[in-house]
């Protein structure tokens, strides 16, 4: 196996890396006559945090939705910690629990409260008992700065607060790997940050993660690995530091470019 290059001293992000915790191989994807992902192969190893970016329609959060089946491929194979995801049953529902995700949109059951919304899988999915679901609810609400809020809805929250909630809520089935799908797009300005902190301090502590993301001061920051895509394929995968200052396909130094002039 081939170790990725160590993330830039400038990141200040201690990873610790160890196997391969996700396998996407030779992967296609069609919804109809329409192919969103073409031989798309991608190996994260545990510890790593994996941006990956690109144009609109590029295949990201196809990508993303894949590797915990919310969608289904057309050929190829998909492995979390060494088992293949199964197409359906009590063995994906198993293999899902170890996948926790965070949407666009949070979410969350608005009927519930913060707490509730943070218990109910541990509680339901993984058969811990009421007490000891709430005390894990209590300190990641903590670690996420929104523990005083356990108590209200989520329509009495702020969009940050609730994307918060929504990691909170993720990180509570203790899963081995988070997926971010573009988490900060539905924010508005100044909630991105808080948002992108709480993804930082994950990625500090070890978190093995996923990231679909507009962000690229978060993919510079926090990233052991950025991956780009365009048209369904993964056209070119670097460290930040290498990816941003030297992209090497027609495709990443144009939407780089663009990037920098809007």
């Amino acid at each position: 196996m081939v170790t990725p290059d160590p993330a830039p001293a400038t990141s200040n992000i201690t990873v610790r890396r160890g196997d391969p915790l996700v396998v996407v191989k030779d992967v296609q994807k069609h919804y109809g006559d329409f192919q969103a992902l073409t031989d798309v192969n991608l190996t994260v190893n545990r510890g790593e945090v994996v941006v990956v970016i690109g144009p609109s329609g590029s295949g990201k959060s196809t990508l993303c939705r894949t590797i915990n089946r919310l969608e289904t491929i057309t050929s190829g194979s998909i492995s979390i910690d060494g088992t293949e995801l199964p197409k359906e049953g009590k063995g994906l529902a198993a293999l899902r629990a170890d996948v926790g995700m965070v949407f666009q949109s949070f979410n969350l059951f608005s009927h519930l409260t913060i707490l509730d919304n943070v218990t109910i899988g541990p509680i339901k999915v993984k058969g811990l008992k009421r007490a000891d679901a709430e005390a894990r609810a209590q300190a990641l609400l903590e670690r996420v700065g929104v523990a005083a809020q356990a108590s209200k809805l989520p329509a009495q929250l702020s969009g940050g607060q609730q994307q918060r909630v929504a990691i909170a809520r993720a990180l509570a089935m203790q899963p081995k790997v988070m997926l971010f799908d573009e988490p900060t797009s539905a924010l508005d300005p100044e909630m991105i940050n808080e948002v992108l902190d709480v993804m930082v301090g994950l990625a500090q502590e070890g978190m093995t993660m996923i990231v679909v993301t507009h962000e690229m001061g978060f993919a510079r920051k926090a990233a052991d690995r950025v991956v780009f895509m365009a048209d369904g394929h993964i056209v070119e995968e670097a460290a930040p530091d290498e990816f941003f200052t030297h992209p090497r396909s027609d495709r990443a130094r144009d939407f780089l470019s663009k990037l920098i002039t809007h």
